[in-house]
Parts: structure tokens; C-alpha cells; sequence
């Protein structure tokens, strides 16, 4: 099924080429559907790119899925036009009424700031709040993942004794979890941060599970009991050439990123070996862990959540 999108997004056009089955709102509009929907908010600098990593992942479902892109109003983007953000992007403030299927908090590139130091950090906050009752299941990034972790669960984040960067392997510890159906033994995907979590602090939290890690990387996947919260560490989105466009940007100075270019030389083509993963892993999300658990109208989520809160205290 297709991903609806604004009729005029740039990633439109490169989507189409790609074979991503895309429907504008347009047509949309014509067809008898409830589309499952989902709010992205951006906190990446170059959003185009972010955008265009995670519809091609979310096209890939078997769902028909209707995208809200978010951007917070409290921090002034210097690498993305304000005519974007105007045209095809929402505050939190405009949406904090609805409720949706599923949201993603992408990376940002702040994690060497104390939480509480990043600018937009109290309207963060704020989203992650109302993400509680107002979505079924956050999908949390990179430092997306170690803030919703921080705030929801009062887990730290660490320096790193330099930038963690590279292709890595990856094992699934509970294998018969719905977000790991169909992975193989190992899997990999990208990283790319200058902090990290310990596994030791997410074994102190009850009502949190590690279920997938690399022993190069540590803890990957973990998602809290009720299966609503959802962090994963690394750039499972990533596209080949991202690592690539960061150790440019960088200047070399965080060095080669590990498991990335052949024979560690820059000058060759990076191999992508992470795909399949990737799709596997969002397809997982909307599929299995959204699509079967979400009310079909939105507008009862907050007291379906409410009951099954309630039951679960019960118990």
C-alpha cells in the first residue's frame, strides 16, 4: 500500500524513481481507508534527507500510512529553509490535540549537552508527555532514544571516549519479539554518537527490555513492557552514504567509520549491508506492533490507553 504525503515534498520525485509507493493527499482523499497515522518529529539538521530516509522505510509496509512531519518551535533550524518547514511541517502546538498510530523522534546532533542544556528541551518534554496518551507506540532514534529513555525513565546518558561511528553487528536478545520477527542471527546497522547508555542502567528498570545489542555498539533496541515505547540506538535509516557525509563534513577527525568503506579507504564506495534490516524493523513496527493494538478510531486512544493503564495496575 502506498504512504501518503504532501502533494509537493521534494522526496516525492526520488521516491517514485525508487519504486516507493507514494499517494499524494489528493488522491488520497478519493479512497475509502484508515490510513495509519503517523507523526515524524524532525529534530535532524538537513531534514530533507531525514524525511526522505524514513518514508522510504515506512512505504515499505503493507499498510497504507499517512505522515505528519513535525518540527519544534522553540530552536531556529540554520540548515533547512523556513519556506520548508512552512510548507510542509507542523509545530507540536497544532497537533497536541490529535492522536495518532505511531510517532518517530529522530537523532539530533546534541548529545554532548546535558539534556537539560538543549534549547528546545523543555518543549521536548512537553512532546514526550503527551506522546503517553496521544500515540500507541513512539518510535525514539539515536538521541531521540537516550532523551525518551532519560525522561520516561530516568536513564543516563554517558561520554564516550570518542565518537562511536561505523557499521556494526547486531544480535537479537529476545528472538521472538514482534519487532525482530525475520532477522537473521546477525544483523547490521549504522551508529553514529559521542554518548551512549549502560546496559546495567536499563537491567534497574523493570519495565524496560533489551532486546536487541552489539558487542561493539552495546544496547540497540530496547522497548518498555507495554511495548508503547520504542528506542533504538543506532541509524537503522541511514542511507549508504550518510556515515560518508558525516566523516567529510567532520573533517576526518573522528577517524574512518568502523565496517564502512572497503578496506577502510574513503575513496571507495561504502557497501550497504543494513537494508534489509531497516525495512524489516519499521515494517515490524507498523505491522505488528501498531497495526494489531491501536483502536480503528483515533479518537478513543486516550481512553483505550487509559483502560489497559488502569487493568495493568490492577493486575
Amino acid at each position: 500500500m502506498p504512504i501518503k504525503i504532501p502533494n509537493d515534498l521534494p522526496a516525492a520525485k526520488v521516491l517514485a524513481r525508487e519504486n516507493v509507493m507514494v499517494i499524494t493527499e489528493l488522491r488520497a482523499v478519493h479512497q475509502d481507508i484508515r490510513p495509519l497515522k503517523i507523526a515524524v518529529l524532525n529534530l535532524m539538521p538537513n531534514k530533507s534527507d531525514t524525511e526522505l530516509q524514513l518514508l522510504r522505510l515506512l512505504g515499505g509496509t503493507s499498510l497504507q500510512v499517512e505522515v505528519d512531519f513535525l518540527h519544534v518551535a522553540s530552536h531556529i533550524s540554520k540548515n533547512t529553509p523556513l519556506s520548508h518547514l512552512e510548507t510542509f511541517y507542523k509545530t507540536f502546538a497544532s497537533v497536541r490535540d490529535q492522536c495518532y498510530d505511531g510517532m518517530i523522534i529522530t537523532g539530533a546532533p546534541v548529545e554532548k549537552l546535558p539534556f537539560e542544556r538543549v534549547d528546545y528541551w523543555t518543549e521536548l518534554c512537553s512532546v514526550l508527555e503527551w506522546s503517553k496518551y496521544n500515540v500507541y507506540s513512539t518510535f525514539h532514534i539515536c538521541w531521540g532514544a537516550q532523551a525518551g529513555l532519560y525522561y520516561h525513565y530516568g536513564v543516563e546518558k554517558y561520554p564516550l571516549g570518542r565518537k562511536l561511528s561505523g557499521v556494526f553487528t547486531h544480535r537479537s536478545v529476545m528472538p521472538n519479539h514482534p519487532l525482530l520477527w525475520g532477522f537473521d542471527d546477525v544483523y547490521y546497522a549504522p551508529h553514529s554518537r559521542y554518548t551512549g547508555i549502560r546496559a546495567e542502567d536499563l537491567r534497574t528498570r523493570p519495565r524496560l527490555r533489551m532486546i536487541s545489542l552489539s558487542e561493539d555498539a552495546g544496547a540497540y533496541i530496547i522497548d518498555s513492557a507495554d511495548g508503547r515505547n520504542i528506542f533504538v540506538t543506532g541509524h537503522s535509516e541511514y542511507d549508504r552514504a550518510t556515515l560518508a557525509d558525516e566523516y567529510a563534513r567532520d573533517a576526518g577527525m573522528n577517524g574512518v567509520p568502523a565496517n564502512y568503506f572497503p578496506n577502510d579507504d574513503p575513496k571507495e564506495r561504502p557497501v550497504m549491508k543494513w537494508g534489509a534490516h531497516a525495512n524489516l524493523l519499521f515494517r515490524n513496527w507498523t505491522n505488528f506492533v501498531i497495526y494489531p493494538n491501536t483502536p480503528y478510531d483515533l479518537a478513543s486512544l486516550r481512553e483505550t490507553i487509559t483502560r489497559r493503564r488502569d487493568g495493568d495496575s490492577d493486575a
